[in-house]
This record gives structure tokens, sequence and C-alpha cells, in this order.
């Protein structure tokens, strides 16, 4: 149910350049909304037990959401400006306080009513949560200078308490505080401390007060996740019942209800966050979408074919395939440097899918109103605070759609993160090599070649690329690592030896990292049998490359990419 199409090297109707897809995303899938445009017209997901984490500054407040949701309860993150009333109007089932760097006692630190507490509302505080559920019901915390950061030993006094049943009576937990809780508020019992904090957690079951010093999100907390599903289960009484199929009922309803009659477009990347935004809309439209994919020439090896055939055999999508790959080559000749390249690549993708967007909103039918876009919960949290604003991050989106051309916008996954967008993915029925598709740049290839990109240079980066992905593939590590870029560098040439002569070949760089988000990273440290097997293969199997490196750099200092 596909078209492939060949557009012209004219330039959209608007003439307008917009910005590059953002390096750190999976392809170039997402349109911006601009000013003046319509609302954001989202569904979102309607759990019936939702768990607000107040987010105080912490660096773990999205884990902290997402440990609730592995416990197949609904999360939503909120700001701790948001005032008490308005987070009691969302009728939570329970309320957890994030961490956070201020010290309570320090001049505009963030506070809560005491409201909150008195709600009957469950509450666990974690860290400076804890700190703050102390203070405002009238306990006690120091400043005393007795810090404890890191792994530390935690004496459970209660180990038959909500919190702590059936975890050991010493163990490890993730530290990182100044002050310290001395007294616990009246009607609270200590549960734990350590060898510097007298009150490391206590418990009111009563009213159905929690609270621990420590980080019970993050895995260097032995039993973090037992307690905070105690919390969850036994001091909430929350039933753990939220599912991906939660997720698709609910939000086919929705997308039906939103879209009704009228027409929508996306374009799709093959990345998973805009093919499962696509996959669940084709199911609750089915023709009514139009997803356009552009062929630019810089994808990787056959990845092409597997939107073309794999994508639209799954979901029975109407696909139209616009073939660009000559004219991003045209317009890419000559270009060595990086920032110029990417910024070649995104005006060109804006200009192409302007034409084919043009080209579909012209054929007989309803109107196009809807864009369908592949926005995650991170994006959402980050440019809005978590208050479900329509404030779209611009390093999220391609951009440059033009003015007059009013979508509202329909983002099926934009209360998702990452793992439960593929696990959504893998109950629509999508490929594997899809839903598991590892990060890929908007700019794709282009930015993975140091110095000009041509055709010859792309086909052997692709055979590279692909010989990499699969020996991880084959060794079992391709899901153990967040991605691995494949580097030409193209403008370097070192002296080899194949065949009894002299060779002067290109040098490939292998990037194999380890992430959570991507905002930090570490190399991966992969098997040397691995690596060996690889740089073999490589360097027998493909034309010209002589050497193969591996780039042991964390980020920071150095990015994931090269360019």
């Amino acid at each position: 149910m596909h078209a492939r199409r060949a557009l012209s090297n004219r330039g959209p109707p608007t003439g307008r350049e917009g910005p590059e897809p953002h390096p750190g995303r999976l392809g170039p899938t997402h349109t911006s909304l601009t000013a003046g445009r319509q609302p954001v017209s989202s569904a979102t997901p309607a759990a019936p037990d939702t768990v607000l984490v107040v987010d105080f500054g912490a660096q773990y407040a999205q884990l902290i959401a997402r440990r609730v949701r592995e416990a197949r309860v609904y999360s939503e993150i909120v700001p701790s400006t948001m005032p008490v009333a308005e987070m009691l109007a969302k009728n939570p089932a329970a309320i957890i306080l994030s961490g956070g760097p201020s010290s309570v006692y320090a001049e505009g630190a963030p506070r809560l009513g005491r409201e909150l507490f008195e709600a009957g509302v469950p509450v666990f505080g974690m860290c400076y949560g804890f700190q703050l559920m102390a203070t405002t019901l009238g306990g006690t915390v120091d400043n005393t200078g007795a810090r404890e950061y890191g792994r530390t030993p935690l004496h459970v006094s209660k180990s038959g308490s909500t919190l702590f049943e059936g975890t050991p009576d010493e163990q490890s937990v993730w530290m990182s505080h100044g002050d310290a809780c001395s007294e616990a508020p009246e009607g609270f019992t200590v549960t734990a401390s350590t060898d510097v904090v007298p009150v490391a957690a206590f418990e009111n079951d009563e009213k159905k007060l929690y609270g621990v010093q420590y980080h019970p999100e993050v895995m260097h907390s032995t039993h973090g996740q037992q307690v905070l599903e105690h919390f969850l289960y036994r001091g909430a009484g929350i039933k753990p019942s939220w599912t991906t199929g939660n997720v698709i009922d609910e939000q086919v309803a929705a997308i039906r209800e939103q879209v009704g009659d009228k027409r929508a477009i996306c374009g799709l990347s093959g990345g998973v966050d805009s093919a499962v935004a696509a996959a669940l809309v084709a199911r609750a439209i089915g023709d009514q979408l139009t997803c356009v994919y552009v062929d630019h020439g810089l994808m990787r090896k056959n990845e092409t074919e597997q939107v073309e055939k794999d994508f639209v055999a799954a979901t029975g999508v109407k696909l139209v395939v616009v073939d660009a790959e000559e004219r991003f080559l045209t317009a890419l000749k000559g270009v060595s440097d990086p920032e110029e390249k990417r910024k070649i690549i995104g005006r060109e993708f804006i200009r192409v899918f302007e034409q084919a967007q043009a080209e579909i909103i012209a054929d007989a039918g309803p109107a196009v109103e809807f864009l369908v876009q592949g926005t995650l919960y991170p994006d959402v949290v980050e440019s809005g605070g978590g208050t479900g604003t329509a404030n779209i991050k611009s390093h999220h989106n391609v951009g440059g759609l033009p003015e007059d051309l009013e979508f509202k916008l329909v983002e099926p996954l934009r209360k998702l993160f990452k793992d439960e967008v593929r696990m959504v993915g893998q109950e629509l029925g999508l490929p594997e090599e899809i839903v598991q598709r590892q990060p890929f740049p908007g700019p794709g290839l282009g930015i993975r070649i140091v110095g000009e990109v041509t055709k010859e240079r792309l086909d052997l980066l692709r055979d590279a690329d692909a010989i990499a992905r699969e020996e991880l593939a084959a060794a079992g590590l391709d899901r153990d690592i967040w991605q691995c870029p494949v580097v030409l560098l193209a403008d370097v040439r070192s002296v080899g030896v194949q065949g009894d002569g002299r060779t002067y070949g290109h040098p490939i760089v292998l990037r194999p990292v380890s992430s959570e988000d991507a905002m930090t990273a570490d190399w991966s440290r992969l098997p040397y049998e691995v690596l060996a097997k690889i740089s073999t293969r490589i360097t027998n199997e493909v034309a010209d490359v002589n050497r193969v490196v591996l780039d042991v750099t964390s980020k920071p200092p150095g990015t994931i990419e090269w360019e």
C-alpha cells in the first residue's frame, strides 16, 4: 500500500528553511509547531490510579516515574511549583516527593503546604522530599555538615514495617545529602538509620505517610524497587494494573474521537518513535493516515527496505516513499564542514517533506487537519516541566512547516518513556528490527563521514556499519549498549598491508556507548573477541578500509556522534 515518488529539485512552495534534525533523535521524524498554529490536542493515557511525582529539581525525577511504571502503576511528573490544590485536584492515588539539590534551610528552597500531608493521600518522600516532610510536620532536620554520598550501609530497625518487610536488616543504599533528620515528626515510627543519620526512614501507617533519606529509585539501592513497590501496593493500596495493552486501547479510542473523519499525515523515519506513533494512529483511523518517508540516501543498509516492506506489511499503512537521494547528494557535494552538512540535510529534508505533504493535501478527499508526532514523555517534561503544556522542544522536531498550514497535533506517545514505546510497538506487531532499533541521528550517515559525503563513501560506511551491527547482534550485545556509531574517517588515510602489498586506506572508528538517556554516556566494554571479529570482517570485506579503531571516550568530554 505504498507509492514511491521522485520529486524534482525545486524548492518548497514557501522557500523557507528550517532547522536541522537534532543529532540525538532517531531521525527526521517530527515537524515543529510554531506560534500561531492551533494548540496541541493530544491524547493522554487515563490510568485508573495515577501517582504524581513532585519534582524538586532532582536529577532522578524521570527515573522515579519510570520505576513506578515498572511496577505497573501509571505515573506523571509535576513541578514543585504546582499549587497543592492543583495536585489534589488531579485525584492522585499517591504522591511521591523527589530529591533535589536544595537544603531545606536554604532561602528560596522549594516548599509544600502542610495541607498536602493532611489530605489523606498516601505520600512517599525521598531525600529532599523526606526532609521536607519531616520539617513540615514538626520533625527535626539538622545542618550538621555530616554528609553521605554514594553507597551507604542502611540498618533496618523495623524489618516488618510497611516499607521494609521482606528486605534484609542490613542493605546498601545510595545516599546524596548534607542535612540529616535527627528526630521524626510526632506519630511517625523510625524504621531505619545509618552510622551517620539516626533517622534514615520513617513511617506513619495511620496517615499513610512514608519517607526515606536515600534514593530507592537508583539501581545502587539494592532493594530500592522492592521498597518503592511496598509503598505503592501496601502503603497506598494501589493494584498493579497499568499495561501497554491499556495504552493501546485508550489511545485508539482517543485518536478516533480526536480525528473523527478527517485525515492525518506523519513523517516516518523508520525509527521507533515515529513508527509506533504511526502504527497506533493507523490502527485507529486506517486509510485516513498517510505516512511520508523521505529516502535521502543517508540511511543504513536495508533500513529503507524495512520501512517500505516490513512496516507496511505489519501495519497496512498508506505510505508515500520519496526518492530524494540524488537531490541530497547534489546539495552535499564538496561540503566537509559538519555544521554545514547538518544544515543542508535539515533544509533539504524539510523542502522534500513540504512538497510531499502539499501533494497529499491537494488530493481529493477530506482535508488533512492533523499531524502525527512521536513526542515522548521526557520531551514533554523537559520542555514544559511535566505540566502537559504544548511547548514542544524545537530540537525534537525537524521544523519548518509553512506558516499557512495549520495542523492539530496527534501525539499518542507523549506520556510514554522509550522502553514503554518499544513494548507498545511489540504488542502492535511491528518488526523487531524497527522496535529495537538503536538511536540514529536525523542527518543519518551524513554526519558519520568525517569529510565530504559521496555515494561511494556512503556505500563503504553502510557495509562497515552492517558488519558491526550483525556481529553485535550475533553476540547478543546489541540490546546491552545504547548505540554503536560506526564512523568513516574519509579525510584520513593510513598505511596498511593486505595481500602482500602496501595499502593506503581509510580508518573506521567503532563508538559503542552505554547510556540511559544520551545526556551522559560511557564507552561500552565489549569483549575482545567480538571486537576482533568485527575488525577482521571489516578489513577483509570492505574495500578501501585497512584499519579499525575503538573510541574509548566517555561523554563528557566527547559527544556520542563525532560530528
